[in-house]
């Protein structure tokens, strides 16, 4: 989910891009999506607009689901409006705390494989999409979300550029104090997902 409340698109990107049937195209659509303009959608072969497909449907899902909003609740005394984005991070290092429960593939070498795809199909981002690419690289957020420091220091960074105070600079704290409970959420919702995400669009792949 994206919030308006910080210039960033979703944070949950493992999590989007783990979802992207292993297709090229769509890893970028999925990567691109909120950087895009409804009436710019268009202008993208099949395929990535598939990917922008599927990244909508993973944020109309998380939003409306049960788990996740139990998450929110959680998160909601300590940043506010800005528990989403928080949620969004805490759930991508549940999954890359235990990514080998949902890939062979070891995480270093999937986020090698997302950053390269990226950088092969340069010509299809946008600025903001390729400002992105060039820290989410340089600073391998993708292996780093398995990491707390990892989260520490993404959250850290979003709060500087945020519009409002958010306490995300403190957010260690708020994942070690509902660890167990937060994860609880994740372990069962992530499945459903991925369930419906398969469900819906892998008849199109």
């Amino acid at each position: 989910m994206c919030s308006p409340l910080v210039n960033v698109f979703d944070l949950n990107y493992l999590a989007h891009q783990h979802l992207s049937f292993d297709s090229e195209p769509i890893m970028v659509g999925n990567f691109i999506a909120d950087t895009l303009r409804s009436g710019q959608v268009g202008e993208y072969d099949r395929y990535i607009r598939l990917g922008i497909e599927i990244h909508r449907y993973i944020d109309t899902y998380t939003d409306g689901h049960a788990l996740p909003l139990d998450t929110r609740k959680l998160l909601y005394p300590y940043f506010g409006k800005y528990a989403a984005v928080v949620q969004d991070m805490f759930y991508d290092h549940f999954l890359a705390l235990q990514w080998s429960l949902y890939r062979d593939t070891p995480l270093p070498d999937f986020s090698r494989k997302v950053y390269t795809v990226m950088a092969d199909h340069a010509d299809q981002l946008n600025p903001r999409a390729a400002r992105t690419l060039h820290y989410m690289e340089m600073q391998d957020w993708l292996t780093g979300y398995a990491r707390r420091e990892g989260i520490d220091r993404a959250l850290k960074g979003l709060a500087a550029r945020a519009k409002f105070q958010s306490n995300m600079e403190r957010a260690v704290p708020a994942l070690e104090a509902h660890f167990n409970e937060m994860k609880a959420h994740f372990d069962l919702f992530f499945p459903e997902l991925e369930h419906a995400v398969h469900q819906t669009f892998s008849s199109r792949i």
